[in-house]
Formats: C-alpha cells, sequence, structure tokens
C-alpha cells in the first residue's frame, strides 16, 4: 500500500504553473512510466478528493475487456447520442493526439479546454506530491470535462484490467465485457482466469453487466463474481447487430453490445420512472400490456417509428483505424490497429469479405507489430490459410515512432518473421522503414481502382501513415 499524502481541502492548488498545450502533450508524454505498474487507486482516489470528487457527479458506464472496447464505447455513445443524450466519452489510446480520448457527443475536446483541465489537474497532483502516471492524470481531465459540460452519461474505456483501473473510482451503473482472449503470445488459456477476475472488479452493487464473450467458462467466472459483488447478471450476447456488409461479421457483436449497454441504461436508469418513451429506439413504451388496439395501430402506421435494425441498417462505423477504408486514395487504403491475434483475424475476415464483394487485383499487407504481441506459430497458420486463398503479398516493417502509452516500445524483429512467413511459401519482404513498404506497394500494384494496401499490426503504424500524409489532426 502506498503512503497517502495528506489530502487538500483546496478544489484547486495553491502553486500553478500555466503549460501550453504542447507542455501539456509533453508532460503527457513523460508521465506514462511513472508508478504504471503499481496495482492501486490510491493516487487516482486522492487526486479526485482534491479536484471535488468529479466522479461522483457522472452517471458511468464501464467497457472493460482486451479487444473490442474502444468500438463498444464509440457505438454505445453514438446510440445513447442518437436517444437525446448529452454523451462523455473516454477512450484509449489515441491515433494522433490526446484530444480524440476526450469527447462530448463523439466530437473531441478542444485544444483551449485540453489545456485548462490538463494544468488543472497537472498542478494539483504537484501540489499534492501524487506522482501519478498519464492515464490516470487523463481520467480525471475527462471526468472534470464531463462535469464541466453537464453529461447525461459518461462511457469509460477500461485502459488495462479493470480493479485498479483509474476509471474504477466511478461506481458503473452499467459495465461491459467485450471479450476476454489472450493479450500476448505468452498468454495462455490458464491465465485468463485471473485476467476476468480483475476485469470484474468494475461490477460494484446494483451495477447492470452484460457481455460479448462466447466462451462458456469466461462467462460461469463473470455470472459468479457479478453475483458475489451484488450487480446484475444480464444475458450475454449472441446475436450480431444486422449493420451493413461486410460491417456485421466484423462488428456486428460489439454493436449487438453497445445496442444492449445502451438499453439497460437507458431503461433501468435514464427513463427508470418514465411512463411514455414513444420516441426512443431503445426503450419500449409503458404503461400497456398486451396486444396493441387498433387505435395503437393506425398511430404506428402514421408514425412510422424508426427500429433499431433500421438504425443499424444506416449506421456507419467509422471510428478511425477500425477497418478504415480510405477509397480515396489510389490504390485504396485500409487502416487497422490491430495489435492481437484475435484482432489480426479479424482483419484478414474482412480482405476476404471486401474481395467476396468486388476481386482484387494487386493486395499488399504492410504490417509493423509490437515484440511479443504477433509472431507466433498461430500467426503464421493466419497467414499461410489467407494466401493460400488470397493472392498478395506481406511487406514487413519495424515500428519506428512507438505512441505513448500504447506499449509497443519495442518492435518486433523484422527479418526473423519475414523469413518464417517465407518459408511457409508466402511472398513477404522486409523493409526498412514504413515508407519503403509503401512506396514498394504502390509502384507495385498495376490497377489502382481495384488495388488495396492494408496497414495494421499496432496503432503505431497507423500513426506512422498519418503521418507520412502530413496529417496532424483526425477530423
Amino acid at each position: 500500500m502506498m503512503e497517502i499524502n495528506k489530502q487538500s481541502t483546496s478544489k484547486s492548488a495553491p502553486h500553478t504553473k500555466v503549460r501550453s498545450y504542447q507542455e501539456v502533450v509533453d508532460y503527457l508524454d513523460k508521465h506514462w512510466f511513472v508508478n504504471n505498474t503499481s496495482k492501486t487507486l490510491d493516487r487516482v482516489k486522492q487526486l479526485d478528493a482534491a479536484l471535488g470528487n468529479p466522479s461522483t457527479k457522472v452517471n458511468a458506464v464501464l467497457i472493460a475487456g482486451t479487444n473490442g472496447k474502444s468500438l463498444t464505447v464509440y457505438l454505445t455513445s453514438k446510440l445513447l447520442t442518437t436517444e437525446g443524450l448529452k454523451v462523455g466519452s473516454f477512450t484509449s489510446p489515441h491515433i494522433l493526439t490526446y484530444n480524440e480520448r476526450i469527447t462530448t457527443n463523439l466530437e473531441a475536446i478542444s485544444n483551449k479546454a485540453f489545456t485548462e483541465i490538463g494544468n488543472e489537474v497537472i498542478n494539483m497532483a504537484e501540489s499534492l506530491q501524487v506522482q501519478a502516471y498519464s492515464h490516470e492524470l487523463l481520467t480525471l481531465m475527462s471526468l472534470l470535462y464531463f462535469v464541466e459540460q453537464k453529461v447525461d452519461v459518461a462511457v469509460l474505456e477500461v485502459n488495462k484490467g479493470g480493479t485498479f483501473d483509474a476509471v474504477n473510482i466511478c461506481n458503473a451503473l452499467v459495465a461491459s465485457v467485450t471479450r476476454v482472449t489472450p493479450a500476448n503470445i505468452h498468454t495462455t488459456e490458464d491465465d485468463l482466469m485471473p485476467i476476468v477476475q480483475e476485469m470484474m472488479g468494475i461490477v460494484k452493487p446494483n451495477t447492470f453487466i452484460v457481455s460479448g464473450d462466447q466462451s462458456k467458462n469466461n462467462l460461469q467466472k463473470m455470472h459468479e463474481i457479478t453475483n458475489l459483488q451484488g450487480g446484475h447478471w444480464a444475458m450475454p450476447i449472441r446475436k450480431l447487430a444486422p449493420l451493413n456488409y461486410p460491417y456485421e461479421q466484423l462488428h456486428g457483436r460489439c454493436a449487438a453490445l453497445a445496442e444492449r449497454v445502451a438499453q439497460m441504461f437507458v431503461e433501468e436508469h435514464y427513463n427508470k420512472d418514465a411512463t411514455i418513451t414513444r420516441d426512443s429506439l431503445l426503450s419500449k413504451q409503458k404503461g400497456k400490456r398486451g396486444r396493441p388496439t387498433l387505435d395503437d395501430k393506425r398511430k404506428a402506421d402514421l408514425e412510422k417509428k424508426r427500429t433499431i435494425d433500421q438504425y443499424w441498417k444506416t449506421e456507419t462505423c467509422d471510428l478511425p483505424g477500425h477497418f478504415e477504408s480510405l477509397e480515396t486514395e489510389k490504390p485504396t487504403i485500409l487502416l487497422d490497429t490491430a495489435s492481437n491475434i484475435d484482432a489480426f483475424d479479424n482483419i484478414l475476415l474482412g480482405i476476404r469479405l471486401l474481395q467476396y464483394k468486388r476481386p482484387l487485383k494487386g493486395l499488399f499487407i504492410i504490417m509493423a507489430a509490437a515484440k511479443d504481441t504477433m509472431h507466433n506459430e498461430e500467426f503464421l497458420k493466419l497467414v499461410r490459410y489467407f494466401f493460400k486463398k488470397t493472392s498478395g503479398q506481406m511487406l514487413l516493417c519495424p515500428i519506428e515512432s512507438p505512441l505513448p502509452g500504447v506499449q509497443e516500445e519495442e518492435s518486433w524483429d523484422v527479418e526473423k518473421v519475414t523469413n518464417d512467413i517465407s518459408s511457409m511459401k508466402v511472398k513477404a519482404r522486409a523493409c526498412k522503414d514504413f515508407e519503403e513498404a509503401l512506396a514498394i506497394a504502390k509502384k507495385s500494384i498495376q490497377d489502382e481502382r481495384h488495388g488495396l494496401i492494408v496497414v495494421t499490426g499496432s496503432h503505431s503504424i497507423v500513426n506512422t501513415y498519418w503521418r507520412h500524409k502530413g496529417i496532424k489532426k483526425l477530423n
């Protein structure tokens, strides 16, 4: 247990330093390794108290898991915004700027607000002599911003684990665990149960929880822990939301999970005491039972209320870095931050689905990954099976500029990966950097209209692509 400094009763730090936007960014960049391995909420709780307890002033929804968290947060936030709520979202990591992590109604925090709140939180931490790491600081920044913006609900991504993640200072009204899969090549099936236990720390008394995991063992453990901790267990998600092709197969379970999370928040909290919810996509009209009357049917025909299935059919999953297709580029560029085996398998499925719709005439997968995240027997099997049925080539390169806070500091061994892939008679080439890989791919694709270049394997390589394009901020 760390030693806690005496809490200040002031809501603002007595000794302040005014940092510029870039100085706040630089401070965060440098504090990702400060106490980042210690399992405690003491630091963030102390900061929360000193800043006026913003964690108690927001209706919190927490999204945990090893895959699909950011997408589930995004889709949940989009649904709740459609319901007419003001929604704060906190996700991680970012691709280009920290602002991407903190949004209201999916609009990123401005540089001015980011700078002001960043100064407030950093100065408080320094005044209290709390050695906080960057995720803790960003969590408090997001909560302060959401209180200031008077959001109806804050949907917060659990960065890692659950019990000791900084967002767990909030008492979740609704929580979700997307999936629990091996985080890296050293994680075994036996290792997953402690990971499940850790994630389920987000369940508090009266928390409603739903999962999209498909493992019976994982679900059974989650159910047991929910009961022990006084939460409310909901039936796990098994269906896929009816998104447009090919997104139903890729993101359908995240969308269905987002729908259930949003529905639980609306029905159990936001509209709990409402008797009329006619305009809601998510909650049914209350106060009526049995078959609808003829008058009700006539009104329904006149009003033509949009259904949730119709919503999904017109919805686009346009979260940056999540099977993001840049069709204005010639050839088409596909960006995906897939940084583990499960996510990589999903993007290979997506490429196959695209090919069913329109045959590809030239395919290159440009890939850079962190050490111990991809290169194993399962990865090689996936690559071999994919290229047995699909013509194309892999271009392997190192991670050049690791994104802060993403745990991609050490790159994989490009030469070793290339040799292992080539030994399976799959076309693969080692490149010194991303620039070389992209140049080779563009030069080799003869038919730009039907060619595809996939950039994947890590958040850092997607960041590298945008920096190569001279883009400094995502719209």
